[in-house]
């Protein structure tokens, strides 16, 4: 029988039927997953088969992943550990304030995502706090990742319209839910859905960082269709899995530019001839997005881990 993993606490999963019926179920010998190597085989999203066995829901197979984002493991930085799978969008919520959430962050999930092919959306939140500075920050963030081709709101996870917004980006899509601790995750999840009534806490007064209010991974299906993942706030999201010279590919504005390059090995440093840097210089592309890409290719070797 084909069910869907809606929760993973490493041990037992919670999974659901086409028919509804729900499963407390946990995996029958050890899987090889395909696709990567990593510390969870399986995870939120998945589709998996279950047979009952004297009364126990077992899981014996996982069907092939449309896509998935994998970050760092916990447990070792060569490890990995699978966050979702089988999502048609991503939301990376994010705030300017109580806690600022970098560019760095943000770059790196739209980097992930971009290799894996899922569209993603950038939610700022808390825009009731906002002072004029944080208002101009954002308007610089507005524009920048607009003009790249994100859709990109401001929101604040108590209002009413602004919820009824969120709503209207979910409806019938599968959509993986993200961002650091403390930037109101659970409280927009709670306004959308209120029957998950997820705990939530306040930001750290004094280390202005949130705290962990999701253990696991875990999926919730919406009134209108489609389902949202809650995953764990992340408090730092390590790139895996991207080689150097792939890394340009994933900066979305800087597609046109790479075949322009005079050397097809061009990193889009110091290299004659870099179309690259050459639209940096022309106000082309956002100085702030290069020099992130320079910052991440930093950390990458030659193996992307």
């Amino acid at each position: 029988m084909e069910a869907r993993i809606y929760k993973s606490t490493g041990s037992w999963y919670v999974a659901k039927g086409a028919d509804g019926t729900t499963f407390k179920a946990r995996m029958k010998g050890v899987f090889k997953n395909k696709d990567i190597t990593s510390t969870n085989p399986v995870a939120v999203g998945d589709y998996v088969e279950i047979e009952m066995e004297q009364g126990d829901a077992m899981i014996t197979g996982i069907h092939d992943r449309r896509n998935y984002i994998v970050r760092e493991s916990p447990h070792g930085r060569v490890k990995k550990h699978i966050v979702a799978s089988n999502m048609d969008q991503a939301i990376l919520v994010t705030t300017v304030a109580s806690p600022r959430t970098s560019q760095g962050f943000m770059d790196r999930f739209l980097v992930t995502a971009a290799a894996y092919h899922i569209p993603v959306i950038l939610l700022f939140n808390k825009k009731d706090i906002y002072r004029e500075k944080e208002i101009e920050q954002y308007a610089l963030y507005e524009d920048m990742y607009s003009e790249i081709g994100y859709t990109v709101r401001l929101v604040s996870a108590t209002d009413a319209v602004d919820i009824a917004m969120v709503k209207d980006l979910l409806a019938g899509k599968t959509t993986l839910l993200s961002g650091h601790s403390g930037v109101g995750k659970s409280t927009l999840i709670n306004g959308v859905l209120p029957a998950s009534q997820l705990k939530t806490h306040a930001v750290s007064g004094w280390s202005g960082k949130g705290q962990h209010t999701t253990t696991f991974a875990e999926m919730f299906d919406l009134e209108d269709g489609g389902s949202l993942i809650d995953t764990p706030g992340i408090r730092e999201l390590g790139i895996v899995d991207i080689d150097k010279a792939e890394l340009s590919h994933y900066f979305l504005e800087m597609q046109p530019y790479i075949s322009q390059c005079r050397f097809s090995s061009c990193l889009h440093l110091n290299e004659p001839g870099c179309a690259v840097r050459a639209a940096v210089d022309e106000g082309k592309i956002y100085p702030e997005r290069y020099v992130s890409y320079v910052t991440i290719l930093s950390t990458l070797d030659d193996k992307g881990y």
